[in-house]
């Protein structure tokens, strides 16, 4: 009896440690689990952090631009002392051929046209008499210019924006005409009257230009530019300034 008593009792003391390790062996699996999926967790975080987009590009490396615009031009001396224009303000439009072989550098041709009322002054002398008569009519008149253009443009980085700078050389014409005026003599009295009988045709003249200016793109294929450019012509009395604005295409 005490025999089975003492093996009973040993019996469920093993089975007690049993059930102790029991526990033991179940969170040792648990943890380890665990410390998987955080590792796993983890890295779905980092797979998560997606890299912002880039910037969209308004402005290619190698483009074809078509600009049209309108013009206005104003004489860097008034009507009476210019040699070319002969008038104030005059305004019309123009095209802008440009080839980018650069995102940076283009070559084009340039062609506009405008709408000039040149003042005429018409003068009568009459020295026998005394008589001075002057008397200024307008006549209108297309003046025009095609040039050959080299121009730099700087597309700022995520922007629409790309300010750039020009030059160009070519030839001007419709203008330059020169006031005629003629002496007139009667018989016996020798000199007596000069009056103004006309105008000479016009003249093509060689201009030079440089400018500057801003194009603004809407869309990767349209823009609108806005500039200004300083024009030589023959001297300081022909020289104008000319302010353009208007749409330009990209291709």
């Amino acid at each position: 009896m005490y025999r089975l008593s003492a093996r009973f009792l040993q019996g469920f003391n093993q089975n007690e440690k049993q059930m102790k390790k029991l526990p033991l062996c179940l969170l040792g699996p648990a943890l380890v689990a665990s410390i998987g999926f955080a590792g796993v967790g983890y890295s779905g975080n980092e797979i998560k952090q997606v890299a912002p987009p880039p910037c969209p590009e308004w402005y290619a490396d190698r483009e074809f631009n078509v600009s049209l615009w309108g013009t206005y031009v104003f004489t860097g001396t008034s009507w009476i002392d210019d040699r070319y224009i002969e008038a104030d303000h005059v305004w019309g439009g123009g095209i802008d051929l440009k080839y980018f072989f650069m995102r940076y550098i283009g070559v084009g041709i340039e062609g506009w046209v405008v709408d000039a009322r040149q003042a005429r002054q018409d003068i009568f002398v009459d020295f026998s008499d005394g008589i001075f008569a002057r008397s200024i009519h307008r006549e209108s008149n297309a003046i025009g210019a095609v040039l050959g253009t080299l121009t730099l443009r700087y597309p700022i980085s995520c922007t629409r924006f790309a300010p750039y700078i020009f030059g160009g050389a070519g030839g001007i014409f419709g203008g330059g005409q020169k006031q005629i005026n003629e002496r007139f003599t009667e018989p016996g009295e020798g000199f007596d009257s000069v009056a103004t009988t006309g105008h000479t045709d016009a003249e093509t003249r060689a201009i030079g230009q440089v400018g500057g200016g801003m194009e603004i793109r809407l869309t990767p294929h349209i823009g609108w530019v806005s500039d200004f450019s300083w024009n030589f012509v023959d001297g300081p009395n022909n020289n104008f300034g000319m302010v353009r604005t208007g749409v330009n295409f990209a291709f």
